[in-house]
């Protein structure tokens, strides 16, 4: 028998490979599939399941794709339905891989259909569960994504406490426990860093495996302070019901290199958004103007999915040397297929055209620190609350970057705006989209709060965020 996670930190997810005699199942796989494929044929061994624990609303996965490509039969848990083939899941249905057994645990709360996955090795003991966005390691799912008309955040957070209770608490404490995501995810609250733990450990660290915990407490913690889900949740699980382009598809059409000249013809006939994905030291050097950064080397597909709404909005891609083809994939892992293609030569090609260039003003936290003594400064703060009411200067305005679409009436055009957020790279996305709405009088503080900390301007207390 063989394990293995395959975790993609963009995401903070992860995907598993289970081998086991010449058979393999793929549990909650990426968009791009071909590295399953890959890995399966190395071993001389085929791919014969596809488990989903559920309906992902944070990416896109490949199970249309990767079953189309290799005959496996795609699992969910009861209840699931979706217009492409699969085999819904009986609780406590048994499937064999090789000499090894995945039976399925149906565990609503996250969702209706949420089921994990539980390996019975060799010799019948209790090996592994797969556990999805039902139980994390230091938190479980978050059940305010599949609220119906019948059906309240409440009434899932109740199942979602029966579900762990009569499901996986009774299990051996020795049980791995191998959860979907990991810190960063938008899918729970206060997740570990760690993505591989045990039951064992889960009872005596997470708050929601209290076994003295009531119904009624349980439900009123796993619901506090869960923030407004991300608007393309909604979205991605909707494409996960209903099927997609292929990934090969996606990738022939969006990595395609562009002249300046075709790229800013193409971008007015499409009416695309340009899209800068270059480090923020290089947006703010020079961009094209009214072109929207988020870098690739930070929390790239989560934000264009918080801040993009248009699911279907054409994008045209400003990308480092190399690197169009890792854009256009990570674009489709939350759904975003209508890539249009790239600027050929980056923005040296651009300027060498002729096209004129947008610059950003950045400043060093001791430079702000000095404007801001000399009086009259607006500062933005554009870090989660959570950030925010941990620790802030005193005299901020704020309001988090993931929903500034909803929050732009709150600030000013006649205004300048000194704007920060922890280290740098979510300023940079602030300003960008505040430029391109008309906002000109905007200034990134390089280092974000980090540095802005280490100057003498004065800050509230700390306040440990685990206590908000």
């Amino acid at each position: 028998m063989k394990i293995e996670q395959l975790y993609t930190s963009c995401l903070a997810q992860g995907a598993y490979y289970i081998e086991s005699n010449g058979e393999v199942a793929i549990i909650d796989p990426l968009r791009e599939t071909q590295a399953y494929i890959d890995k399966a044929n190395s071993n001389n061994a085929k791919i014969k399941y596809i488990f989903e624990t559920h309906f992902h609303a944070d990416f896109v996965s490949g199970h249309v794709d990767l079953a189309k490509n290799t005959g496996a039969t795609i699992i969910y848990g009861p209840g699931a339905e979706t217009t492409y083939e699969i085999h819904s899941a009986k609780d406590n249905e048994e499937f064999k891989l090789g000499n090894v057994t995945i039976k399925a645990l149906h565990t609503p709360g996250h969702t209706l259909e949420s089921t994990t996955y539980l390996l019975i090795d060799e010799n019948g003991k209790h090996h592994a569960i797969f556990s999805g966005d039902t139980l994390f390691l230091g938190d479980v799912g978050r059940p305010d994504l599949a609220i119906k008309s019948d059906l309240t955040k409440e009434d899932l957070a109740a199942m979602l406490y029966d579900s762990l209770r009569e499901k996986i608490m009774p299990l051996a404490d020795d049980v791995i426990v191998y959860p979907a995501h990991g810190a960063g995810s938008a899918c729970g609250k206060n997740l570990s860093k760690e993505t591989v733990g045990t039951i064992g450990d889960q009872k005596k660290t997470n708050y929601a495996l209290r076994a003295d915990m009531t119904k009624a407490e349980f439900v009123k913690e796993v619901l506090d302070g869960i923030a407004p889900p991300p608007q393309y949740f909604a979205k991605n699980a909707m494409l996960n019901k209903t099927g997609y382009d292929t990934f090969e598809t996606v990738l022939k059409t969006g990595n395609i290199p562009l002249s300046p000249e075709d790229f800013e013809a193409m971008a007015n006939h499409e009416e695309a958004l340009v899209l800068d994905v270059r480090r923020e030291s290089e947006y703010i050097k020079g961009h094209i103007p009214n072109s929207i950064f988020i870098g690739l080397h930070g929390g790239f597909a989560p934000w264009v999915g918080a801040l993009i709404t248009d699911i279907k909005q054409p994008i045209l891609l400003v990308v480092p040397e190399g690197k169009s083809e890792e854009a256009v994939t990570r674009l489709s892992r939350v759904g975003y297929d209508n890539t249009l293609g790239y600027l050929e030569g980056g923005i040296e090609s651009w300027i060498s055209a002729g096209n004129d260039i947008d610059t950003l003003e950045s400043i060093s936290a001791e430079e702000f620190a000095d404007r801001v003594k000399q009086g009259g400064v607006n500062i933005l703060d554009v870090r989660k609350d959570g950030e925010y009411s941990s620790m802030h200067l005193e005299d901020a305005q704020h309001f988090a970057l993931d929903f500034i679409n909803e929050n732009m009436n709150e600030v000013s055009k006649e205004k300048t705006y000194h704007i920060h957020c922890a280290g740098g790279y979510r300023s940079v996305i602030a300003a960008s989209i505040l430029k391109a709405r008309g906002f000109h009088n905007l200034v990134d503080i390089a280092g974000g709060f980090g540095a802005i900390k280490k100057t003498d301007l004065p800050t509230t207390g700390f306040v440990c965020p685990s206590t908000l």
